[in-house]
């Protein structure tokens, strides 16, 4: 027998297939039911949606991959020697009993009751190393890293479906406001002759452009600060950014549905937002870098996504008010709707993608913020020394929750709008059987111009062959009487 338990040599076979069989049947159950959600979302045309599914699916085999590695390579890991000295540097705990070896394992080998749980693989020696050193990485820390990594992996997915159905349903409220402008402009009595009328007039420039502090730089971004906590998208904000994207984008059909474009080009971001890209793995590996005790990391690092946060919802705000004051600033009075310009030049720089990498990048944050609290707290206990003081604590969880509610209320439905004032618009702006059929035709014309090409060289080498054949046979000619010659 091995030292860290009984082998599979020695379990009953009925304990080895009862375990098998239901780990095999929770991993069938959870694969048909994303499975069902597919055929379901691909049934209700919603492809975006389906996408992010598929997304979800690619990061959740990327962490079965982690896991495995995790577990194929322990005991190479375990063979790994490190001095006792460099093994008490960086601790996020200070160690009080010579139990604890290195970094992780003090950092995941702690449980309520003080007991361990058993290990997936076979636990190796306590200490394989020659004396004055100690294995890098212990198994039973190397076994809860990759479960804290898969359990932030799902927190991360369920914080963005929360946020995105939140704001979802935020910006579904907006869709009177689009059957109002269509019932409007269907109605031939409420249709009548655009009037001239003062800029100063409408709604969306005494909101933005006139008061107190509207024409200082200073004030002006403080506003814009303040707005986002209330009514962050008021009617005429809608109203007159609705209009301003159909007649640069579609001046041809000004019945264009612009809620149900912003919703499909919401569902195909979400696709983006709810995967871990590499720079987000980075900040997963600094904050268990810097995990240090007396460091607080994890107080300091809260403020990170809630400062971002503040900077996006400010700027989308700005974002309308410059709209706002190149009209009123230009024109004294306006025929008809108040018509705004979108460009890029009002956006970080001229890239609206920012506003979407920044909030990529708070909701993971705040996922993972969240993800550690519970974890550490449903494994070693809220008294424990990686959880830290209270003080610490209540002010970490007050602004996570902040970020999810002001993110999934304010941010994001301001995102969904502001950002479709850039100068191009997205592939949203089409049906999906138009995405389709446009996709089809770029393919068959790619490909009508590669067998064109193809013949238009190949008649071309024919013309070439047929005017050169008569100098060939003369030069034929010429060099086998010079070889008879030569043979005389």
């Amino acid at each position: 027998m091995a030292e860290g338990g009984t082998t599979l040599e020695y379990t009953p076979t009925w304990v080895v297939a009862a375990v098998c069989s239901v780990i095999v049947l929770i991993s069938l159950l959870v694969e048909r039911f994303l499975h069902l959600l597919g055929k379901l979302l691909k049934r209700k045309h919603q492809k975006p949606l389906f996408e992010a599914l598929q997304k979800i699916k690619e990061e959740l085999m990327l962490l079965g991959f982690i896991s495995l590695l995790l577990t194929v390579f322990q005991s190479r890991i375990n063979t790994i020697c490190i001095s006792e000295d460099l093994s008490k540097k960086m601790l996020p705990c200070k160690k009080e009993t010579k139990g604890t070896t290195a970094h992780f394992q003090a950092f995941f080998s702690f449980f309520p009751g003080g007991t361990s749980r058993r290990l997936l693989a076979e636990a190796s020696p306590a200490n394989s190393c020659p004396e004055g050193k100690v294995p890098v990485l212990s198994t039973t820390a190397l076994h809860h890293l990759h479960i804290f990594i898969f359990v932030l992996a799902c927190v991360h997915v369920v914080f963005c479906a929360l946020t995105i159905l939140f704001g979802s349903a935020k910006i579904r409220q907006w869709k009177r406001w689009e059957d109002s402008i269509s019932n409007k402009e269907q109605d031939p009595e409420q249709a009548q002759d655009p009037k001239l009328t003062n800029v100063q007039d409408h709604d969306f420039i005494r909101t933005h452009y006139l008061g107190f502090g509207k024409n200082s730089y200073f004030l002006g971004w403080v506003q814009s600060f303040f707005k986002q906590f209330y009514a962050s998208v008021t009617r005429s904000d809608y109203i007159t950014l609705r209009l301003g994207f159909i007649m640069t984008h579609c001046r041809g059909n000004l019945k264009f549905n612009f809620h149900k474009y912003m919703m499909r080009a919401l569902e195909a971001d979400f696709k983006k937002v709810v995967g871990i890209s590499w720079y987000l793995w980075l900040f997963v590996v600094l904050f268990l870098l810097l995990n240090v005790a007396g460091w607080h990391a994890y107080f300091w690092i809260a403020f990170i996504p809630f400062i971002l946060l503040l900077a996006v919802g400010t700027k989308l705000e700005h974002v309308i008010s410059q709209l706002a004051h190149e009209v009123a600033e230009k024109h004294v009075a306006v025929q008809g709707d108040l018509v705004v310009h979108p460009s890029d030049d009002h956006f970080w720089f001229n890239k609206p993608k920012i506003v979407l990498i920044l909030i990529h990048i708070i909701l993971f944050q705040n996922s993972f913020e969240m993800a550690f609290f519970f974890w550490i707290w449903l494994q070693y206990g809220f008294d424990s020394c990686i959880m830290g003081q209270v003080s610490y604590i209540i002010p970490r969880l007050v602004i996570g929750a902040f970020i999810q509610l002001l993110c999934s209320y304010s941010t994001l439905p301001l995102y969904a709008i502001v950002t479709q004032m850039g100068s191009s618009f997205k592939k949203a702006i089409f049906d999906e059987h138009v995405q389709e059929g446009l996709v089809g035709w770029a393919k068959q014309a790619k490909k009508k111009t590669v067998l064109r090409k193809a013949a238009n060289e190949s008649t071309h080498n024919q013309v070439v062959h047929r005017e050169e054949s008569p100098l060939i046979q003369m030069a034929k000619a010429g060099s086998k009487k010079t070889a008879m010659e030569e043979n005389k």
